[in-house]
């Protein structure tokens, strides 16, 4: 796996957590238990800070960074995501939070500022536009998205089921050493 140290700032993984070989962590970058970080994903904490919760699972080829603090943005916007998250292939976050129980549709974009509550799910290839706050509980699709529907208690109760199967894959990879490069 590659960890790259940043202006004094090294990656940390917490238990049993997987970053394959061909993914790179660099800088502020703090990633949960149990949580997977797929093939050709970028996860870039370079001039702000990236957190990434529990049994959160990070698909291949996804791109993470941060918003740097300047001018326009005084404070900047770390990236923030919260526990039992699944982020599908090739989304792109920048700068946003995700709350906790979350799935983020293939090819999704979160832009600066965007705050994604709990238990939401974003339709794959959807935009979430800077700034914009997705409410908890409901399905949202769309460029930019837009609220569908409440999501049923099927879809509720897929958000840990998704996580527990990302956690049981990434334990796999991790005993046939993929995370070695």
């Amino acid at each position: 796996m590659a960890l790259r140290r940043f202006q004094n700032h090294t990656p940390s993984l917490g238990e049993r957590a997987f970053v394959d070989s061909s993914a790179i962590v660099i800088g502020d970058v703090q990633i949960g238990d149990d949580s997977s970080i797929w093939p050709l994903t970028v996860v870039r904490g370079d001039m702000h800070r990236i957190r990434i919760g529990a049994r959160t699972s990070v698909q291949d080829g996804s791109v993470l960074h941060i918003t740097h603090a300047g001018p326009f943005n005084p404070d900047g916007f770390p990236l923030l995501i919260g526990d039992e998250v699944t982020i599908g292939h090739k989304c792109m976050l920048h700068g946003c939070t995700l709350g906790n129980r979350i799935l983020v549709g293939m090819g999704t974009t979160v832009m600066d500022g965007a705050v994604v509550e709990d238990e939401v799910i974003i339709g794959a290839g959807s935009l979430v536009p800077p700034g914009k706050v997705l409410e908890r509980g409901f399905l949202y699709v769309g460029r930019p998205v837009k609220q569908v529907r409440p999501l049923t208690e099927k879809e509720i109760a897929f958000f840990p089921y998704s996580a527990a199967n990302y956690v049981k894959l990434k334990d796999q990879h991790l005993a046939e050493g993929f995370d070695q490069p």
